[in-house]
């Protein structure tokens, strides 16, 4: 019989980091049943149910947001939700992978229990999901922007998404009218087009929750025209990025190196531009991969308008000499590619940012933002150059961590930090506790809303589990691994033939480089962490 996680209690050292402001404002009553008065209805000191709005960006890493510190990218827009709101230091997901991430979000269960392993999978939107029962509660539902989830979406009322990943321009959006396609747009810009006008139109007497998903920053990292000026940014090249990956055989058979990037679809070249394209790029085991890039750059290419491809032209043609100066060597050469896929990275953060400041800036001018809740997260962080790697997919702290603020309605609180662990399982047990709606027993994540109210007390938990599925037939060549994370250890199992062990100690080696897996030093520590290991494993049902 599986055995499913019961939500935990909370710490009083949440308590203490948390400011003491109440949800009083935003309220988490229910609707009214039928016994109840008419003036228990018309009271104006009967709470409101909050609004909310969850925004996911795809693939935005910790490092690119200002509000975290050491960013490689100012996001003013997103800082300003963490400086009236909660930003949660130490966020993780339990599968770094897009649709995976989805799925966790919108049923609070791990992926063995959602169905949706990895991104061959489709969701089955039959199951109990938060949106389902926000509907049921009286809440209008959408999710607009990103989906990836190959079924239709389900428990919304209106629903507006991209086709699989959806392209950077003239992106084409589906909905249950059938498929648009929208000339000229820039993604990041026709989502909150199309937010604002879904909100606009909605029926009123209800409050709303809205799936704000983004494409950005996800790859190929396109730019609005609009941020193609000046100079590109000198950027640093992380401490790391020549890893060498000794007794991480993994981590050194994984293709998601920097310098194997495409020369094409990645770095932006024209045919011609370059001699042959001769790259991996993350494709090593998917058939004719140099044609497969070449002809997916073409078609994105071709989706900018006539206008947009001269800005375009201008900008990346300055680039060209870079190239041909250290294209005959290696080492320069992945050098020069990390400095431009960061700049394409950070401007479409730019674009994204804007955009959610332009959302925030609606709210507030239409009279709702001092009863919505705003949640920012994304489906997973990213590699920077950290390891010489692009993409996530690994249980390593730069794709394992994601951000998550929650700008709570109150606009004079102070903001607030919290340290403890959290997981994205917790998503949408807390966005159902926000809203005054009871939690299923089957979600196995707990309510984040203490840590929200400042009423964080007792034991909340000291570890996570995560699980990754994709190989040998995804991308990027990641074999399928599970792992615990405790506040400062972390133990890996590759389990596939041959299978390995790795065990970091992460106050020590944070950049997680030496494998202190049957060491003599570690051997109560790693004792400890194997147990705990199988206690999650046993209570999150995972039977491998």
């Amino acid at each position: 019989m599986t055995k499913i996680r019961s939500r935990p209690t909370f710490s009083s050292l949440a308590c203490i980091i948390v400011c003491a402001t109440t949800l009083s404002a935003c309220g988490t009553s229910l609707p009214p049943d039928e016994n109840s008065s008419m003036d228990a209805i018309e009271d104006a000191s009967e709470p409101t149910r909050p609004n909310i709005l969850f925004i996911m960006s795809d693939d935005h890493a910790i490092k690119a947001i200002s509000a975290y510190g050491d960013s490689v990218v100012s996001t003013p827009s997103i800082d300003a939700l963490a400086e009236n709101g909660v930003l949660f230091q130490n966020s993780f997901v339990t599968n770094s992978i897009c649709a995976p991430s989805r799925a966790v979000l919108l049923t609070g269960k791990f992926s063995h229990l959602n169905g949706l392993r990895d991104n061959r999978d489709s969701f089955n939107g039959s199951q109990l999901t938060f949106p389902q029962l926000l509907q049921d509660a009286g809440y209008h539902t959408s999710v607009v922007g990103k989906w990836h989830l190959k079924s239709d979406p389900i428990g919304f009322d209106e629903w507006k998404i991209l086709i699989g990943q959806g392209e950077y321009y003239s992106p084409r959006f589906r909905s249950s009218d059938g498929t648009e396609t929208f000339e000229g747009a820039y993604v990041t810009d026709k989502i909150t087009d199309i937010a604002i006008e879904t909100l606009d139109n909605r029926d009123r007497s209800k409050p709303f929750v809205m799936l704000y998903n983004h494409k950005a920053p996800h790859r190929n990292w396109m730019p609005s025209t609009e941020d193609l000026n000046g100079q590109p940014e000198e950027f640093a090249v992380p401490s790391t990025f020549d890893d060498s990956y000794a007794n991480r055989p993994a981590a050194e058979e994984a293709d998601m190196r920097i310098a194997d990037m495409s020369v094409s679809l990645d770095m932006k070249l024209q045919k011609g531009e370059y001699d042959v394209e001769d790259n991996s790029g993350g494709a090593r085991y998917q058939n004719n991969p140099s044609i497969m890039f070449e002809y997916a750059w073409n078609g994105a290419y071709r989706r900018l308008s006539p206008d947009q491809k001269v800005v375009w032209d201008a900008y990346y043609s300055e680039h060209l000499a870079g190239y041909h100066a250290v294209k005959d060597d290696p080492k320069s050469l992945a050098r020069w590619k990390h400095q431009r896929y960061l700049d394409d990275y950070t401007k479409t953060i730019t674009a994204l940012d804007r955009n959610i400041g332009e959302m925030v800036s609606y709210l507030e001018e239409t009279g709702q933002l001092d009863n919505t809740i705003i949640i920012y997260t994304s489906d997973q962080g990213f590699y920077l150059g950290e390891h010489g790697w692009y993409d996530k997919r690994f249980m390593y702290e730069e794709s394992m961590r994601t951000p998550l603020i929650v700008r709570m309605p109150e606009s004079n609180r102070e903001a607030a930090l919290v340290p403890d662990l959290v997981q994205n399982i917790d998503y949408a047990p807390t966005i159902l506790d926000l809203a005054g709606v009871q939690v299923p027993e089957e979600m196995q994540g707990a309510s984040l809303k203490p840590f929200l109210s400042g009423q964080a007390t007792g034991k909340w938990r000291d570890s996570l589990y995560y699980h990754y599925y994709e190989y040998p037939h995804g991308w990027h060549a990641v074999r399928k691994h599970y792992g615990v994370r405790t506040e400062t250890h972390k133990l890996i199992h590759f389990y596939e033939a041959p299978g390995h062990w790795e065990l970091y100690d992460l106050i020590e080696d944070p950049d997680e480089l030496n494998n202190l897996y049957g060491a003599p030093e570690v051997s109560a520590i790693q004792k400890v962490l194997h147990h705990e290991l199988t206690e999650l494993q046993d209570l999150y049902g995972d039977e491998l």
